[in-house]
């Protein structure tokens, strides 16, 4: 517990009350959105179990989001679209993303812990912090929320394009992906940049 809101401590201690975590899920996958978090979790509030998204199994992060919705001040969602991606680099939309969640959180936070990126011309201000989803509550929780939120959206996708798989690998290049859009071709939620090698 002392560890996950270390971070947070340190922004509490100086009287402000309404810290976010921001953090991004999405940058590796050949097609879907790259896709943002933005949490506001109550002062000084520790939730059991959440930890960076990447070390919990796909039931415990179902059952932590739905817990972390439960108690949050305020969730904010961020999304770039796979032609964005194209258009501007993974790099530029995922900062867009992490930007979007944070003007679309229904309370403003006071300031926002972010893993390991810094964004420009944000209105509150700002701590990068490497690693961060294993390291402060608030970024994890966001890890949490932004990569369900996103799982879920490509299971969607799969009704639509089943056969790519996009349940099964979520749009990461597995061999079975790999080999879907060598027989197929791409998608409309496909990253053109990255599939060029494959086609």
């Amino acid at each position: 517990m002392q560890n996950l809101l270390e971070e947070e401590k340190k922004i509490w201690d100086l009287g402000m009350d309404y810290i976010a975590g921001i953090d991004e899920v999405g940058r590796g996958p050949l097609a879907g959105p790259v896709l943002a978090a933005c949490v506001i979790l109550p002062k000084g509030l520790y939730l059991e179990g959440v930890n960076d998204s990447k070390k919990l199994s796909p039931k415990k992060r179902d059952a932590l989001f739905d817990i972390i919705t439960e108690y949050a001040i305020a969730i904010g969602i961020g999304r770039v679209s796979p032609n964005r991606i194209d258009e501007v680099n993974i790099l530029n939309a995922t900062h867009e993303a992490m930007k979007y969640a944070l003007l679309n959180c229904s309370v403003k936070p006071e300031h926002v812990l972010i893993d390991a990126i810094t964004l420009n011309n944000i209105p509150v201000p700002q701590t990068a912090i490497i690693k961060g989803d294993a390291k402060s509550q608030s970024i994890a929780a966001a890890s949490i929320v932004a990569k369900v939120t996103r799982d879920r959206e490509m299971v969607k996708w799969n009704k639509i394009y089943p056969e790519y798989g996009f349940d099964r690998h979520k749009g990461y290049g597995t061999a079975f992906h790999i080999q879907a859009i060598r027989e197929y071709g791409l998608c409309p939620i496909h990253r053109t940049t990255f599939c060029t090698k494959f086609i």
